[in-house]
């Protein structure tokens, strides 16, 4: 697991291509990163499930009510296959730029 961060957003990234290890770090180690914008990098991994994306939901839901943006960029993901709730996109770069928008958003009262 590589932890880089950049002002107010946190970049995690699976370097061991072990997705069930990773959950369980994140999930051990959200304490350090709940007051930063958190982008979830799975771009390693090859042929993840939607059902295993889904395992990040709750992850998600409650970071999004501390007011942060929580971003999953993943490869080989049938979007349209993803819920609502999620927000995964295929580059870091889309990643970042859907935190500033909505940074902003936040920043105007939506």
């Amino acid at each position: 697991m590589k932890v880089d961060q950049k002002g107010h957003t946190i970049t995690i990234k699976d370097t061991q291509r072990d997705f069930t290890s990773f959950l369980m770090k994140v999930t051990h180690q959200y304490k350090t990163f709940e007051k930063h914008n958190i982008i979830i990098d799975l771009s390693y991994h090859t042929g993840l499930t939607i059902n295993e994306i889904k395992l990040l939901l709750p992850l998600s839901e409650q970071h999004k009510k501390s007011k942060k943006s929580f971003v999953i960029v993943g490869s080989d993901i049938d979007y349209n296959a993803i819920p609502d709730k999620l927000t995964v996109v295929p580059s870091s770069l889309e990643a970042n730029d859907i935190i500033e928008m909505e940074e902003i958003e936040r920043d105007l009262g939506f």
